[in-house]
Parts: C-alpha cells; sequence; structure tokens
C-alpha cells in the first residue's frame, strides 16, 4: 500500500514538470510525456512558523503533486484547482512521485504571476528607489486606497543581474507562505486574498504584493492592467468612487501622502526585521 500524507496545503502554482529524469534509467516515457503538468505545493503548519526557530527555513519547502491522470469526481476536483487555493488534501506517494487522493477546497485565495511587465505602478518603483538608496535589497510598504484605508502589503525583493527572484518565488523555493501569513495575523482574519508577484522590465526587483480583498477594486484594477484576469478595464492611474484621483496603490494616502491612522498596527510590523526574507 502507497505511504499517505494528509494535511492542508497551499496550491502555489501548476507548471510543466521539469525535465530532470535521467534517459538513461528506463523509465517509460509514456508515463511522464514531455508536457506533464504538476502542482507545486506548500505545507501549512498547523501552528505560526517562529522564524527564529532553527527549522523554520525548511517549514515551507515545496513539494509536488501530479496534476493529471485522474478519474471522475477526483479528477473534476484536481483540474478545479488555482494557483493560491488553500485545500485539504490526502496524497499518497508511489516511486517518489505524489498524486491526490481526496481534496477538498478550503480557501480562494489566488497566485497570479507576470514576468516582463511594462508600467510598473508608481509605488513600487519609488519604493524601491528609498530601498536601494538605504542599501537594501528588501523592503515593503503598506498601500492605501483614495480614503486612506489600507488595501495591501507591498514587497520588494532585490533580482539582481545572476540572480532570478522571480523564478525562486514562482517555484516556492523563496517562500511568501509567511507574508500571506502575516497579512491574515494582522487583518484577524484570513479571507481570501490576491497575491500578484510581478517583475517589471526596466526595474532590477520582484514585487510581492498581497492584495488584502481578493474581489476589491485594487484586486480588479492590478488584473486588468497587467493583462491577469477580470478587471475592472482601468489603469492603475484611474479615478476610483470616492477618491480624488490619486494612485490607489500609493504608500500613506491617495496622493502618497499623509496618513489616516487606520491599522497603525500593520504598517509598524511592515518596518520590522522578517527573517523568512533573510533567504536572499
Amino acid at each position: 500500500m502507497d505511504p499517505t500524507t494528509s494535511g492542508r496545503f497551499r496550491v502555489h502554482d501548476r507548471r510543466r514538470r521539469p525535465d530532470i529524469d535521467d534517459e538513461s534509467d528506463g523509465a517509460d516515457s509514456a508515463a511522464t510525456p514531455d508536457d506533464a503538468e504538476e502542482f507545486v505545493l506548500v505545507e501549512l503548519a498547523d501552528e505560526p512558523v517562529d522564524p527564529t526557530a532553527s527549522d523554520a527555513e525548511n517549514r515551507f519547502d515545496p513539494l509536488y503533486a501530479t496534476a493529471e491522470g485522474y478519474e471522475g469526481d477526483l479528477a473534476a476536483a484536481v483540474d478545479a484547482l488555482r494557483p493560491g487555493f488553500v485545500v485539504d488534501a490526502t496524497l499518497a506517494w508511489t516511486d517518489g512521485s505524489a498524486r491526490f487522493r481526496e481534496v477538498d477546497v478550503v480557501r480562494e485565495t489566488r497566485f497570479r504571476f507576470a514576468d516582463g511587465v511594462e508600467g510598473m505602478f508608481e509605488a513600487a518603483v519609488e519604493t524601491w528607489r528609498q530601498i536601494r538608496a538605504e542599501g537594501e535589497p528588501v523592503g515593503s510598504i503598506t498601500t492605501r486606497s483614495n480614503d486612506g484605508d489600507p488595501n495591501g502589503a507591498l514587497y520588494l525583493f532585490a533580482d539582481a543581474p545572476g540572480s532570478d527572484t522571480f523564478d525562486e518565488v514562482r517555484t516556492g523555493r523563496l517562500p511568501i507562505e509567511p507574508l500571506v501569513a502575516r497579512v491574515n495575523d494582522s487583518r484577524d482574519g484570513d479571507d481570501p486574498r490576491e497575491v500578484f508577484v510581478l517583475r517589471p522590465a526596466e526595474h532590477e526587483f520582484v514585487a510581492v504584493y498581497v492584495v488584502f480583498d481578493r474581489d476589491g477594486v485594487l484586486a480588479q484594477t492590478v488584473r486588468d492592467t497587467y493583462d491577469l484576469g477580470p478587471g475592472l478595464a482601468a489603469g492603475l492611474d484611474a479615478s476610483y468612487p470616492g477618491g480624488d484621483g490619486g494612485d490607489p496603490t500609493a504608500p500613506g494616502g491617495s496622493d502618497g501622502s499623509g496618513d489616516s491612522g487606520a491599522d497603525d498596527d500593520f504598517d509598524d510590523d511592515l518596518d520590522d526585521d522578517f527573517d523568512a526574507l533573510d533567504r536572499l
């Protein structure tokens, strides 16, 4: 009987399976076709992970599950999975490969990835300039709506020549799960979020943007701006109902200045050291 693993997992991404097998090992090539796909999964801990713990770095290591070859209701359930979903699942292991035996969606957060994006929004670019001026490889800000309400947590990572931070994030080798957990803790809940991982064509950084409300104006606007799904057919510089036409992602207020006083504790948290980022 195949060994199994049961738990709660984040569906981090769905991708073509990398060709890492030795062609001389006699494996049946028909069983693993060139276009076979797999899910990148991250197991979620039952309790918050202490970033200072000796094993913290390994708590978010990715694992991989076959995305194809299922039947019946299980096939439909697996096919409906999207990057970002949180699932309760049982995985069966055969010859080192994992397959879903059971899977139920718990939360429909979405992860969206875009490489080489044009027209990176101003809040990210200006924040990156400040980070580099201070000689730091990472940084973060809270973004706000035109009404001054916090609407997202923006994290920026250096993407220096010779490195591939975007790939590190997308494959789960650089964990972003602690960033999502941090937002959930600050918001007193774990409602579905929208997480955008963006690498601009003209700047050497990668943005991980955790938008608080998956169905809100900001998430729809980012999707529309970077062609990542249904949006508002409006750019990031559009005016919003009740706003004054400022940048909806501007830190500190609708025009990038001032402070509404809302969620000050979360703003303070973003200024603290966050050990999960030290893996850069």
